[in-house]
């Protein structure tokens, strides 16, 4: 049962095996376990990544496409949601359409992209998404009646997932049986069918002939499998799931802009969870996404404390503090990619197999 769940693509390592059941674990009972509101927002973010970057992990690991416009159909699932509900209001039918309009527009411009892009070769078709991109990013603040323009876009949702409906009065197991607990719950199980149709496809034939295009599409092309159709196709099912994860990203924040959905630096933290969790290997998105946000958001809580008790160590502090922690932060990711060149779920298989 659970292979077929999985479409037969074990874990294949006792250790990495472990990792993912503490990380799902964890994010399955987050509101139990880390009942703040910032561990419950970290958690809400980890599971919106491990989609997004899954996507593109579609796209760069088992396609061997550098694309720079994944932020775009991330941008786009956002607006979606947040136009719809702040023209025809908090409704679940806003929701729908939203999210069925956004999808419909990732699908035509990922198609437009697709066909009169994938022709050109490699840094080309990387500088060419870079450049749509930021014409969509820049469009998006400049449509201020549309978007909100730079001030971006609050809205309301369902009352179901309002943050002031409450489901008991009291505390279950710690946690607030609100809103947004609702609203956790349903990017978690989101999160967790996206992730298997995700896991399904790179394990279906269609996925086999993506990884033989990653591996050399010029045998590819030449036992009859059109390399440009099937680019296409991998390129408009990256774009549909990073749309949908852009979607739960605006239901959960009720707010969107430029910076919060279309940022390069998104598209660059995409890029670095991917080569930290391991390309072309669908849970690295989990392990990536689930490490990579935790020392985002903590690391630099974690150097406060080890600056205080290192107070006694000449330089140690100073060293240790916490406006240092991007550098830090770089140092890690440095790292990880000399002793997991492979990634940590690459790095995990091979001891393995092994």
């Amino acid at each position: 049962m659970l292979k077929q769940l999985l479409s037969h693509d074990l874990p294949r390592n006792k250790v990495l095996s472990a990792v993912l059941l503490v990380i799902v674990f964890a994010l399955a009972f987050a509101p139990f376990l880390f009942p703040g509101a910032k561990a419950l927002n970290v958690a809400a973010k980890i599971l919106i990544f491990i989609v997004l970057v899954a996507s593109y992990d579609l796209l760069l690991g088992y396609t061997g496409i550098v694309s720079f416009a994944h932020t775009m159909f991330f941008g786009i699932g956002a607006y979606g949601i947040a136009i719809a509900s702040t023209r025809m209001g908090p409704g679940w039918g806003s929701l729908l359409v939203g999210a069925l309009s956004a999808v419909a527009l990732s699908l035509v411009l990922s198609l437009i992209i697709g066909l009169f892009s994938l022709r050109v070769r490699a840094i080309f078709y990387a500088m060419i998404t870079l450049a749509v991109a930021s014409a969509f990013q820049t469009l998006a603040s400049q449509l201020s009646q549309f978007t909100g323009g730079e001030d971006g876009l609050n809205f309301k949702l369902p009352e179901l997932l309002s943050p002031a409906f409450q489901l008991a009065e009291e505390q279950v197991f710690g946690a607030w049986l609100d809103g947004k607990f609702i609203t956790y719950y349903i990017l978690f199980f989101t999160t967790v069918l996206l992730f298997l149709a995700m896991l399904r496809i790179v394990n279906s034939p269609f996925g086999r002939v993506l990884q033989a295009i990653r591996e050399n599409d010029f045998r590819a092309e030449a036992i009859g499998y059109k390399i440009v159709v099937f680019r296409t196709l991998s390129n408009v099912l990256a774009a549909v799931f990073a749309t949908l994860a852009g979607c739960m990203l605006a239901i959960w924040l009720r707010y969107n802009g430029p910076d919060t959905s279309l940022s390069f630096e998104i598209m660059v933290d995409i890029l670095l969870i991917v080569v930290i969790g391991g390309m072309g290997t669908m849970y690295g998105a989990i392990c990536g996404s689930a490490i990579f946000l935790l020392a985002q958001n903590y690391l630099q809580d974690l150097m406060r404390v080890a600056s205080g008790a290192a107070q006694s160590v000449p330089l140690l502090p100073a060293l240790l503090s916490p406006d240092r922690w991007l550098l830090w932060l770089g140092i890690l990711f440095i790292l990880s990619v000399y002793f997991f060149p492979t990634g940590i779920v690459g790095k995990l298989r091979t001891w393995g197999a092994r």
